[in-house]
């Protein structure tokens, strides 16, 4: 609801207005004294008196209105989209491309390692690579001379098997060059180098970076803890009484308290089907593109529109509330108001659902000072 709660210990409300009769300046001022029993409920004003509240009236009105639910949460990122990235094999970190926060692209080199092995394995690929070659050319020569029974069926045999083995071992370190980033198919004499590239393996954010310049790296160690905003998350509070509103597969409208102004479409794809010991259970719900704009550990408020249905209502200012009751000021005429009782439904922004409102059909209702009414009426009950 849009429309104030007041206590009645609070209310001191004091309206003094001036009226001029000839020379003589009189103050009008509303008193603490007890209603009768008839017009408890009710309030006269003088002229002057509405013209400085600027009271004003409407009437009920016919409109499609929307329940409207407000949630707060936080952004977070799943863990399948939190990447600890490591070396494949050991070495010296020669240089770091990165710094906390800031944001890489999907290939881009995050690090350059730097050790001997990375010679010694480029170098074992290219020597078996050649020796590959001669076995093979060994084994088709053992084949036709084992056709015309010149060699015996074991040299053969063992011929193909040095090459059979050859080819797995290459196979192998081939393997190994891919995963450390270096194109085997290219590699020569020319071209073995002492160092290799860390790529990022997505678009993404650098969350922490764990080594230094001039550090020995194990395979086990990590350098960088990236995290892919695809996975954002927004872990929604939903209070109790919304339980039942909220629901997996609506799309909602999200928003962060310093641009309330800008909102992102999300839809809601799960709900945790318990209550916590504050009264409040969770949603989890997903942007519907990946955004920049929410990070991390971000505060974010959601709006949820629940349903749709044509019905009657006033504007919100219209309402007001008093111990948890619900009211609204009929004009009766000659500047007298009476306060009556309502219940309320769904609201919106702008208007407030009227539940049974038949009964104030062709009534004229308060809109601006209506609250003003009200701390006056309970002014004047005291």
């Amino acid at each position: 609801m849009h429309f104030r709660n007041i206590s009645l210990y609070s209310l001191a409300f004091i309206l003094t207005l001036s009226s001029c009769s000839g020379k003589k300046e009189e103050k009008t001022v509303y008193e603490n004294t007890k209603f009768s029993k008839n017009n408890k409920n009710s309030v006269h004003l003088t002229e002057k008196q509405i013209q400085s509240v600027g009271l004003t009236t409407t009437a009920i009105q016919n409109r499609n209105m929307q329940k409207l639910i407000r949630l707060n949460g936080k952004a977070e990122i799943a863990p399948s989209h939190i990447s600890s990235v490591s070396s494949i094999m050991g070495g010296h970190i020669k240089s770091i491309n990165v710094i906390n926060g800031s944001h890489f692209n999907k290939g881009q080199v995050l690090a350059v390692v730097e050790d001997p092995q990375f010679i010694q394995l480029q170098q074992d690929y290219l020597v078996t690579k050649a020796q590959l070659e001669a076995a093979r050319l060994n084994f088709n020569r053992q084949k036709e001379l084992n056709t015309s029974k010149a060699s015996s069926d074991k040299t053969m045999q063992t011929a193909q098997a040095d090459y059979s083995t050859l080819n797995a071992t290459l196979k192998g370190l081939e393997e190994k060059l891919r995963i450390i980033g270096i194109n085997a198919k290219g590699l020569s004499t020319g071209n073995i180098r002492s160092k290799i590239n860390i790529y990022a393996p997505f678009t993404g954010f650098v969350s922490k970076i764990l080594v230094n310049n001039g550090q020995y790296i194990n395979p086990a160690d990590t350098l960088f803890e990236l995290i892919n905003p695809a996975g954002l998350l927004l872990e929604l509070k939903i209070f109790e009484n919304d339980m039942n509103d909220v629901k997996a597969g609506q799309e909602i409208l999200v928003y962060n308290n310093q641009n309330p102004e800008i909102k992102f479409n999300a839809k809601i794809v799960s709900v945790v089907p318990s209550i916590e010991n504050r009264g409040s259970a969770t949603a989890i719900a997903k942007l519907s593109s990946v955004n920049t704009e929410l990070v991390k550990g971000m505060y974010v408020n959601a709006e949820v529109n629940i349903s749709s249905r044509y019905t009657q209502g006033l504007p919100n200012e219209a309402v007001v509330s008093f111990e948890n009751k619900n009211y609204v000021f009929e004009d009766l005429g000659k500047f007298n108001y009476k306060m009556i009782p309502i219940v309320t439904g769904i609201s919106d922004d702008q208007f407030t659902e009227i539940l049974k409102a038949d009964f104030l059909k062709d009534k004229k209702i308060v809109q601006k000072g209506a609250y003003s009414l009200l701390m006056m009426l309970k002014n004047k009950a005291e």
